[in-house]
C-alpha cells in the first residue's frame, strides 16, 4: 500500500522590495529541505528572466506574471509538493487569483512582509529606490506605484522588528499547521 501523500503548499511571501523575501525564502527553504521536505522556488526575479521575459512593468502584466506563479505553484502542490513564492506581487486581486489556483490542489499560506518603506528603501542594494525617485525608473512600486497590503493574509511579519529565525519559525508553523510562536 502506498505511503499517504502529504499535502501540497504554497508559501507566497509578499512585500515591497527589500522587504526581506529572499532572505526568509532561503532561510525557510533550507530549514524544509534539511527537514526532508523538498522545495520548488518560485521567486519573481527569476521567473520574470525566465518565463515572464517578455512581460513589461504595466499592471496587467505584473498580474499575468503572478498568475503564472501561481499557476506553476498549483501545479507543484496538485502533486504534493512544496512550494516558496517570493514576489513583490503588489495588487491584490493578483495575489487572490494565485491563491485561488493554488488552493483548488492544497494550501495557500500568505505571508505579508510589512517592513516598512524607509527600511526597504535603506536595503537597497541594487539602488532601485535611488533610480526612482530620481525619475530614472517609472512604475516602481512604493515610490509612484502602489503597493495594495493583503486583505487576507495568514502571517504578517515585520522584518525590522523580527528576526530571521524567528520569521522562518513563524512560518513554518502555519506549514505544519501549528501555532505560531510568540517571541
Amino acid at each position: 500500500m502506498p505511503a499517504a501523500r502529504r499535502e501540497g503548499v504554497t508559501v507566497f511571501l509578499t512585500g515591497l522590495s527589500g522587504a526581506g523575501k529572499s532572505t526568509i525564502a532561503d532561510a525557510l527553504v533550507a530549514e524544509l529541505e534539511a527537514g526532508g521536505r523538498p522545495v520548488t522556488v518560485l521567486d519573481g526575479d527569476v521567473v520574470r528572466t525566465h518565463l515572464s521575459s517578455e512581460l513589461s512593468f504595466s499592471r496587467a502584466d505584473r498580474d499575468l506574471n503572478i498568475r503564472r506563479i501561481g499557476f506553476v505553484a498549483g501545479e507543484v502542490v496538485r502533486h504534493g509538493g512544496t512550494v516558496v513564492v517570493a514576489a513583490i506581487a503588489p495588487y491584490e486581486s493578483a495575489r487572490e487569483e494565485a491563491r485561488a489556483l493554488v488552493e483548488r490542489h492544497g494550501r495557500f499560506v500568505l505571508v505579508h512582509l510589512s517592513t516598512p518603506l524607509e527600511v526597504c528603501e535603506g536595503r537597497d542594494v541594487k539602488g532601485l529606490y535611488a533610480r526612482a525617485r530620481a525619475g530614472q525608473l517609472t512604475g516602481f512600486t512604493g515610490v509612484d506605484d502602489p503597493y495594495e497590503p493583503p486583505v487576507r493574509a495568514e502571517l504578517v511579519i515585520d522584518t525590522s522588528t523580527t528576526p530571521l529565525a524567528e520569521s522562518v519559525a513563524r512560518i513554518r508553523a502555519a506549514v505544519d499547521g501549528r501555532p505560531a510562536p510568540v517571541g
